[in-house]
């Protein structure tokens, strides 16, 4: 690589920076202080390599780790989309679009295009690695959720059924993952701090 290369990858280093100032509406393990999107994604990361082995399909674990640490990096300009927000569908993805053109395009060319496509990929999860990352995605704050006393379940008034239906998508990755988070979720109904 040249240097015109180095000084691509160092401004985008630079730009994700900007990652940690992204707070999320989750909160840290039994904690008050609400989670940043890097610390989101390092924990993820985490996740993946200590629960790669309950991956329902064999995974490219590097690559999971890529879509894990990629995946929210377009909400330095779309923000962070709660999931159970009813005002705005999570599914922002004609501006999370935008925001990866912009933010891989600082690359070089050929790690841009990769990044990109690694971030599709996650998007339209349909790959065994993809579907593994998004478990990663939703059985996280789930865990935080059960160790906050319903979290942002209780403070949003957030019903089992509606928390169930988006967290299903964990079992396209995991079975033996989903089957411990829907026992978490239905433990948090008799605990009282999941509405059924």
């Amino acid at each position: 690589m040249d240097t015109s290369d180095l000084l691509k990858q160092v401004a985008f280093i630079k730009e994700i920076d900007k990652l940690k100032y992204i707070t999320r509406r989750t909160r840290l393990f039994n904690s008050d202080r609400h989670e940043n999107d890097a610390e989101h994604s390092w924990h993820l990361a985490m996740m993946t390599l200590v629960l790669a082995g309950h991956s329902d399909q064999p995974i490219d674990v590097l690559k999971v780790l890529k879509m894990v640490l990629i995946h929210d990096l377009v909400e330095i300009d779309a923000g962070d989309t709660f999931i159970n927000d009813t005002t705005k569908n999570h599914v922002n993805t004609d501006e999370e679009r935008l925001a990866a053109q912009r933010i891989f395009r600082l690359l070089p060319d050929a790690q841009a295009q990769e990044f990109i496509a690694v971030w599709e990929e996650f998007e339209e999860g349909q790959t065994a690695e993809a579907k593994f990352a998004r478990t990663m995605d939703r059985f996280e704050p789930l865990l935080q959720n059960t160790s906050n006393r319903g979290g942002t379940w209780a403070e949003f008034n957030v019903t089992y059924d509606k928390v169930h239906a988006k967290k299903k998508v964990i079992a396209d990755g995991s079975a033996t993952i989903w089957t411990y988070a829907e026992k978490l979720l239905n433990d948090s109904v008799e605990k009282g701090i999941l509405k059924k």
